[in-house]
């Protein structure tokens, strides 16, 4: 007898077909799912024995990028050149004994508050009131003084989203520490996307009128940590203006044109072209371009051997441009060579140095009641 309701062989062989391309799909994004992980490990021990955990961040690209709770640090950053061959692009240690010393940690990969760049003399008035700041850069205060953010614990919670996996750093800055006014609840989030970025969110608030002004103080290296220096790499800036400095780097008050002088870098250009013109090399503040978009284009890095450009996105009105003139040698890092004077750069967005004495400066005052937001985007790609 025929089954009058047998379904047509053509329509079984459709069905079949787009069952298996659901299926391949499926497995598809479960395989890139699992791709993009993250991991805790124990980093090292502080001298009174508080342990102090690393979190590796991984996409589907092969990136990885490592933080650890002391300082809220970025301790290591792999990207794949134009052959796919990863190298670490950040300057730093293999261990936390390097990190504990200033002299052998110039800031490498930490999280800078709570006034990042230089306030002239450590002092600040603020609504009728002298602030005294400690001094730890000649006579003047320097990346939040003598332990600043980069130089304490934070807490931290680790984070998965579908296109993004980081970490949360939380940190209470007491009333009075390093002489700012106010208890200051900080937070900080760093992401690895899918789309091959690291982006770091701030936010901030607090009791007591105070500044605040944080960044991020990875050194990059472009060609690989320990891999020469950065003179050849070609770096555009995306500012028409900057911010003049006298013998100790503090800003006149003057926002100067770049056209016709060596901070010109509107257009992409090789930075050892023109440094020997600025004495002592680059630290110095760019006035940003404006633009519709609250992440504007702060700068891009470009390393031609080995093609990896990072384009970096911002909410800050500057761009701190230091050429790591201060690098001599001394140091040892995670590939056993000696970091020689500009074996890495830095690319620090924020706010103007010595804002709370510049009233024509952005104002990085901060009062209750209102939260600080800032966001900085690193990108990176092959060219």
């Amino acid at each position: 007898m025929v089954n009058k309701f047998r379904v047509p062989f053509y329509l079984c062989l459709i069905i079949f077909i787009l069952n298996f391309l659901a299926c391949k799909q499926e497995r598809t994004q479960l395989k890139g799912v699992a791709k993009m992980g993250i991991s805790k490990e124990i980093f090292g021990y502080m001298p009174d024995g508080q342990v102090i955990e690393a979190y590796l961040l991984t996409n589907p690209n092969g990136f990885k990028a490592k933080v650890i709770t002391y300082g809220a640090t970025l301790v290591s950053l792999e990207v794949p050149d134009r052959q796919g061959r990863l190298a670490d692009i950040v300057l730093g240690h293999k261990n936390l004994e390097g990190y504990l010393k200033r002299e052998t940690n110039p800031y490498f990969g930490g999280t800078i508050g709570r006034y990042a760049n230089r306030i002239a003399r450590g002092l600040f008035i603020l609504d009728g009131v002298e602030y005294h700041l400690a001094t730890n850069d000649g006579r003047n205060h320097l990346h939040g003084g003598l332990k600043g953010f980069d130089q304490v614990v934070w807490q931290a919670e680790p984070i998965e989203e579908e296109a993004a996996v980081g970490v949360k750093f939380k940190y209470l800055s007491p009333d009075g520490e390093e002489g700012y006014p106010g208890n200051l609840d900080c937070t900080v989030i760093y992401r690895l996307t899918a789309a091959n970025e690291l982006r770091i969110d701030y936010e901030a608030t607090t009791d007591k009128p105070t500044p605040v002004n944080l960044t991020h103080h990875s050194y990059f290296n472009l060609a690989g940590e320990g891999e020469g220096t950065i003179l050849e790499h070609e770096l555009m800036i995306n500012a028409d203006y900057y911010t003049p400095v006298d013998s100790e780097l503090i800003p006149t008050g003057e926002i100067a044109p770049v056209k016709g002088t060596p901070f010109d870098f509107t257009k992409p250009k090789v930075i050892g072209l023109e440094i020997n013109q600025v004495p002592g090399g680059y630290d110095h503040n760019f006035v940003l371009k404006t633009s519709t978009d609250p992440l504007r284009l702060a700068c891009e890095l470009y390393e031609p051997k080995s093609g990896r450009l990072m384009t970096i996105f911002t909410t800050e009105p500057g761009l701190q441009f230091y050429s790591g003139n201060f690098l001599d040698g001394s140091i040892i890092g995670k590939s056993g060579r000696p970091y020689l004077k500009h074996a890495g750069l830095c690319l620090e967005t924020q706010h103007f140095p010595d804002s709370p004495n510049r009233p024509i400066f952005p104002s990085t005052i901060l009062r209750p009641g209102q939260k600080y937001q800032s966001t900085t985007i690193h990108r990176f790609s092959i060219k």
